[in-house]
């Protein structure tokens, strides 16, 4: 491999997000082609020489207007496909946001592990490396790529932009809204105790979900005259959020803030979310916020820029850094 900068190539729909990512890592932002047939086929393929490169394919994996979430994942697979056909001689995959990969386990009989399909199809096409941000089941992710593999985590950029707008906290308190999610939460209140050296105790809810029904109320942890920070590693409908919320302030907590890395925001969530029990929403930009239009829910949304954090990943990648230190906070 030569010490060319690394390629960083995107779908043309996500070029922007990708220019920064780029940008961040000193790389070279590949240029393509993407073109439709007339019977709904298409074809893909890099218009620059891509071979001895050390190529990343960078494209979180979510539905929009423009695109389903299953066009995008198959137009992703035909990238790399054609950037290894064309001799790359590194190539990474880098999904900020990786689709598909909630249904993680068997919970019913006959029940898909779509992490584990997913995984074998991006295996298929003879990716070196696959990189993602929080994903919804750490060891499920890593159990379903026989591929190196890396999950960056976004809460000590999301801790930065919290107390960016609040710079002196006092009496806080980090949750979860389920059970399933403490060992993120607990994760985050470490590094927040070490950030502002005061002791922030853990909270939790108890929730099931059965066939889109969400049931469950019970909550443990001390959250009364707390602002309390709700952590997940994604907002859909939003209506987990809005249940913690509500359960935390009948327990006699202060004020309720959201902080999830993934905002998917579904088609219901601007009804769901305009509510007053949550205080702030906090979300990173693998996704954009595209469908969320309620005035009030925006005014109280702030979106975190994640490029920096992705692209200095792919600078340490090429240049044989450590990826360990980004879990530990370190930029430098």
């Amino acid at each position: 491999m030569t010490l060319s900068p690394p390629l960083v190539f995107s779908l043309t729909a996500d070029s922007d997000f990708a220019g920064h990512v780029a940008g961040h890592a000193g790389a070279e932002h590949g240029s393509h082609e993407e073109r439709a047939f007339e019977d709904g086929e298409h074809k893909i393929r890099p218009t620059m020489s891509v071979r001895e490169r050390d190529v990343y394919l960078v494209q979180s994996l979510y539905g929009s207007p423009e695109q389903a979430v299953s066009d995008k994942l198959i137009r992703v697979l035909f990238l790399l496909g054609a950037l290894r056909d064309a001799g790359a001689a590194r190539l990474t995959m880098v999904a900020p946001y990786l689709g598909y990969s909630r249904k993680d386990r068997r919970t019913k009989p006959r029940d898909p592990v779509t992490t584990r399909y997913i995984a074998q199809l991006f295996e298929a096409m003879t990716i070196d490396r696959f990189v993602t941000l929080d994903v919804h089941n750490v060891a499920a992710f890593q159990n379903a790529f026989r591929c190196p593999n890396d999950m960056l985590e976004t809460r000590h950029a999301l801790i930065d932009a919290w107390l960016g707008h609040n710079p002196s906290p006092e009496r806080l308190c980090v949750a979860s809204p389920d059970v399933g999610g403490v060992k993120r939460a607990d994760a985050f209140r470490e590094s927040l105790e070490r950030r502002l050296d005061q002791e922030i105790p853990l909270a939790f809810m108890e929730k099931k979900r059965s066939e889109g029904r969400v049931t469950g109320k019970l909550v443990a942890g001390d959250v009364e005259g707390r602002t309390v920070l709700v952590v997940d590693d994604l907002i859909a409908s939003g209506t987990t959020m809005t249940r913690a919320a509500r359960a935390f302030l009948e327990h006699g907590a202060a004020q309720v803030h959201a902080l999830a890395t993934h905002g998917l925001f579904s088609e219901h969530s601007d009804t769901i979310l305009a509510t007053d029990d949550l205080s702030r929403l906090m979300v990173s930009n693998t996704v954009p916020p595209f469908r969320l239009r309620d005035s009030a829910v925006r005014d109280k949304l702030d979106v975190i820029d994640v490029t920096p954090l992705l692209g200095e990943a792919i600078r340490r990648l090429h240049t044989g850094g450590s990826l360990i230190e980004l879990a530990e906070g370190g930029m430098a």
